[in-house]
């Protein structure tokens, strides 16, 4: 049964524009399209991929303006950091064109009974499950590693960003990647098991809730399909007395309102020692409490809309509960009067064990400060939670920073810098996080059947024909 797919503006609540979700017969056709595109793709040599791939990172940059208009109209994103973005996703494009090959080369294996090696070779159709929050980087950092590899895409997006899904198709198709290569679907969540589990599906990768992601490797798993999962995070930033206070004070305000504070590697979680955290907390507020917030097509805005009126529900949720159980609220705590779904900036303190901002990801411009009396109790309560996907310390102490670097339990380790994703560094977590990595070289070897090739010599045969 066909349904509309909704591109509302968050930063009014109008509706921008209705699509129709594709057929079981449409859905049938690009399944096909799908298969017979790899045929092809995976006999392509890197050279006519990466050509493609220029390309694209070309109209990257030529639209970058166009495109940044698209994203920030249909999920609210302040439209510097649109712009950002796509930029983002030009350099990826020119990362993977440029080190695929040496990626994927063949490796030798030395042995003395065989000429061993190892082979990467494409898997085919990659179904890839992405979320609103980053519509165009999320994409890519999927799209650039498996099509240089030789795969092809399918892409399921979050069904609130429909026009940056269907741009992203035409924009591989204008690169000169054959029909079938990179193709969008318009479709409900409840129609995802069903792609996962045919034949022609070989894996999944999915950008998303831990709730979307047990789904799709439960299914994934029941019909033997590789999955790499990027889940939600709970990221701490730890700041240490030797620290540069003004760095680590301006930066963790950026790192937590980056994207409208709706990223999975937003630090959400402020620890700093006793010695200094009255400085930080009373900085950390008055800065907080300067950031513009308003129309995210005005240059000068900080904070934007949040994405849908669901997650603005949610947030609101979460921090409601949070102060029953007993936090106190230094900043905000409630959303903005008026159309579209603002959210003030807010400050959490005294967070109680087991409420919502201890437990939990908050997806917007919300902070939670804690006190630690050392680095050892700040990796401990770094820790205390079911998620693992980035943090970062600030300090000028080698033993803090080694320490750190040991025994937090996350994917990504960053010392006296934001964290954040780039194409040469791999981009995943751990525990509730998810499994298996994105960019870099590990992420282009995630969806390649890694082929094992051992050739023995066995010498002429002794028979001669006359």
């Amino acid at each position: 049964m066909k349904r509309a797919i909704a591109s509302v503006n968050p930063a009014t609540g109008q509706l921008l524009q209705e699509f129709q979700s594709h057929s079981a017969q449409e859905i049938e056709a690009k399944l096909q399209r799908a298969m017979d595109a790899f045929r092809e793709q995976r006999r392509s040599t890197f050279e006519q991929r990466a050509a493609a791939m220029r390309r694209a990172a070309e109209i990257l940059e030529a639209e970058r303006n166009t495109l940044a208009i698209t994203m920030t109209q249909e999920m609210g994103k302040p439209i510097r950091a649109a712009v950002q973005e796509v930029e983002k996703c030009a350099l990826a494009c020119h990362y993977y064109a440029a080190n695929a090959a040496l990626f994927l080369a063949e490796e030798a294996v030395p042995s003395q009974a065989a000429r061993n090696s190892v082979r990467f070779q494409p898997l085919g159709p990659v179904l890839a499950i992405m979320p609103w929050n980053f519509p165009f980087w999320q994409v890519f950092r999927f799209a650039a590693p498996a099509l240089m590899a030789g795969n092809v895409g399918l892409l399921k997006h979050a069904s609130n960003v429909p026009q940056c899904a269907l741009a992203i198709e035409d924009l591989f198709r204008r690169a000169g990647f054959s029909e079938g290569v990179f193709q969008t679907l318009l479709i409900g969540a409840d129609q995802v098991s069903g792609l996962i589990a045919d034949w022609r599906i070989s894996a999944v990768t999915l950008t998303g809730s831990v709730g979307a992601g047990s789904r799709v490797a439960g299914t994934a798993g029941k019909h033997i399909k590789k999955t790499v999962l990027e889940l939600g995070g709970s990221d701490p930033f730890i700041v240490m007395p030797s620290a540069n206070l003004d760095q680590a004070i301006a930066t963790a305000v950026r790192a937590r309102i980056v994207n409208s504070g709706q990223s999975c590697i937003a630090a959400k979680r402020f620890l700093a020692h006793r010695r200094i955290a009255d400085e930080f907390e009373r900085r950390f507020v008055e800065r907080m409490a300067s950031l513009k917030v308003g129309d995210p097509m005005d240059a000068t805005t900080e904070i934007g809309p949040l994405a849908t009126a669901n997650v603005l529900e949610i947030l609101e949720a979460q921090i409601n509960q949070t102060r029953q159980l007993g936090a106190r609220v230094l900043l905000g705590g409630a959303r903005l009067e008026g159309p579209g779904y603002f959210f003030t900036p807010t400050v959490l303190t005294d967070i109680p064990r087991g409420s919502p901002a201890h437990q939990e990801e908050l997806f917007g411009p919300v902070a939670s400060l804690w006190r630690v009396d050392g680095i050892e109790e700040a990796i401990r309560l770094a820790n205390d939670t079911n998620f693992g996907l980035g943090a970062c310390l600030w300090t000028n102490d080698d033993r803090e920073r080694e320490l750190f670097i040991e025994e937090i339990q996350a994917g990504l380790a960053f010392v006296n810098g934001m964290v954040a994703s780039s194409p040469e560094l791999p981009f995943g977590g751990i525990k509730q996080s998810g499994y298996g990595r994105e960019l870099g070289s590990y992420g282009i070897r995630e969806f390649v059947n890694i082929k094992a090739v051992s050739i023995r010599e066995t010498g002429e045969s002794g028979a001669k024909t006359k």
